[in-house]
């Protein structure tokens, strides 16, 4: 399903890791990949409220938790350049679907990393 809001279809997701070499491209790629998924669903589903969107994103959360195992495997982590990338862009699709007031911690609240 394409991204129908030009704001997100335009954005360079984990652009961060991307121009830093400690992150390998392939593993960021499935971070990407699990963000625009994200979008996917939120314009699928049309969350109505805070509540329904923290479910959405809880899911994202819980596939870069698994994604962790991979950043691990290359010689990489999800450290806190990382986490701060990620979160960055989780608040980012949260605002560019309507969302300004959505909590940037409980966004990412079921986090491992």
């Amino acid at each position: 399903m394409p991204i129908t809001n030009q704001r997100v279809a335009e954005h360079a997701f984990l652009r961060g890791l991307y121009a830093d070499g400690y992150f390998p491209d392939h593993v960021v790629d499935k971070g990407r990949a699990i963000l625009l998924r994200l979008c996917e669903r939120i314009e699928a589903e049309l969350p109505s409220d805070l509540p329904a969107l923290y479910v959405l994103t809880e899911a994202a959360t819980e596939e870069f938790n698994a994604l962790e195992a991979e950043f691990d495997a290359a010689g990489s982590e999800i450290e806190t350049v990382a986490r701060e990338e990620i979160a960055e862009d989780f608040w980012f699709v949260a605002t560019a679907y309507g969302f300004p007031e959505a909590d940037a911690e409980e966004l990412i609240a079921a986090r491992d990393w």
